[in-house]
C-alpha cells in the first residue's frame, strides 16, 4: 500500500536573522541555506522517513533546479513523479528570526498550473487503502477533485489546508483534516480548538487534528477529544514544523499505529524539528524517529 502527496515541490532560501525587517528596511542576514523545499516534498519525506512506502506526486520546470530535485527526492522517496511544465521551478525565501520565527513568500507558478487528474496517470495508479495526503498549494478545484474522486475509490484521504484554501472546500472528502490553530479558527470562525474541531466535523471531516505549537495539539477521533502534550524543546527553527508533524502522522497511520499514538509521536518528531535550524534538514531522521517511538519519556530539550 502507497501513501500518494500530491502537492508541490520547490527551492528553499533560508536566510537567518536577528529579527524580521521592516517595511521598506534592507538587513543582513547572518547565514543563509538553500535546499529542497515545499509542503509536498517536505510532508512526502516526512511520511517516507516514518516507515511508509510514499509517491510523490508534483510539478516541476525545465531547469537545473528541477534536476537536482529530482535527484534529492529519489534519495528518499519510493517514488516521485515529478511533471515538467515551460515554467521556473517554484521557488520559497524563508526569513527565520532569533527566536525561531519565520516568514515564508512562495513563487508557485508550477503548483498553481498542475492538474493530476487530468494529466490521468494518478487515478489509474492509486488503489483501495492507499493514502492520499494534499496541502493547499494546487488549486482549490484540483483539491476538490483529488479528495473527492480518491476517498471514492477507497483511499483515506489526509487534507492539511495550508496555504489556507478560501471557503473549505472538499471537506466532505477529508478522512483526516490537520490544521494549525489559525488555520481551523479561519476555516470556523471558532477561536477555541476543541470547538473548532467538533466544527470542522460537522463540515464533514472524519477525524480532526489541530496542532497549537508549543501548546501540542487537540485531536477528535469521531467518538471523543484528546488532548496531545507538546514536548519541551529550546525552539530555533519553526519552519516546516506542521510539514513534520503532517507527514509523519500520514506515514504512521498508514503503517497501523492508532491516531492517538501516532499523534503523540508526530508532536514529539515536530519538536525535535524546531530545536534545529532548517526545514527539511531539521526533520527527525529514520533511526532518530525509531528512537523517539521506543523512548516515551525521552527529553529532547
Amino acid at each position: 500500500m502507497t501513501v500518494h502527496v500530491v502537492g508541490n515541490v520547490c527551492v528553499d532560501s533560508s536566510f537567518h536573522l536577528a529579527r524580521l525587517p521592516q517595511p521598506g528596511e534592507t538587513l543582513n542576514a547572518d547565514g543563509v541555506e538553500e535546499g529542497l523545499g515545499g509542503k509536498g516534498a517536505n510532508q512526502a519525506i516526512a511520511a517516507a522517513r516514518a516507515g511508509a512506502s510514499v509517491t510523490l506526486w508534483a510539478a516541476v520546470g525545465h531547469d537545473a533546479a528541477a534536476d537536482r530535485m529530482q535527484a534529492l527526492l529519489t534519495a528518499e522517496l519510493y517514488g516521485a513523479r515529478l511533471s515538467r511544465f515551460g515554467l521556473p521551478s517554484d521557488r520559497s525565501v524563508i526569513l527565520v528570526d532569533g527566536a525561531g520565527e519565520n516568514v515564508i513568500v512562495t513563487a508557485a507558478a508550477c503548483a498553481a498550473s498542475f492538474r493530476p487528474l487530468a494529466e490521468g496517470v494518478l487515478p489509474r495508479t492509486w488503489k483501495s487503502g492507499d493514502s492520499l495526503l494534499m496541502q493547499g498549494n494546487l488549486s482549490v478545484d484540483e483539491t476538490a477533485a483529488c479528495l473527492r474522486q480518491a476517498q471514492a475509490a477507497g483511499l483515506f484521504t489526509i487534507l492539511n489546508p495550508s496555504p489556507l484554501p478560501p471557503g473549505g472546500r472538499g471537506m466532505a472528502s477529508v478522512s483526516l483534516l490537520i490544521a494549525n490553530r489559525p488555520e481551523a479558527e479561519a476555516l470556523t470562525g471558532e477561536r477555541d480548538p476543541a470547538a473548532a474541531a467538533n466544527r470542522l466535523r460537522a463540515m464533514g471531516a472524519g477525524q480532526v487534528v489541530i496542532t497549537l505549537g508549543g501548546e501540542g495539539a487537540v485531536l477528535h477521533d469521531g467518538r471523543e477529544s484528546f488532548a496531545i502534550p507538546a514536548a519541551k524543546v529550546d525552539v530555533v527553527d519553526t519552519s516546516g514544523a506542521g510539514d513534520c508533524f503532517a507527514g509523519t502522522l500520514a506515514g504512521l497511520l498508514h503503517r497501523g499505529m492508532p491516531i492517538v499514538a501516532a499523534a503523540r509521536l508526530a508532536t514529539r518528531a515536530a519538536a525535535l524539528s524546531v530545536g534545529r535550524a532548517g526545514t527539511l534538514s531539521a526533520f527527525p531522521t529514520r533511526v532518530e524517529l525509531s528512537t523517539l517511538a521506543s523512548s516515551p519519556t525521552l527529553d529532547i530539550a
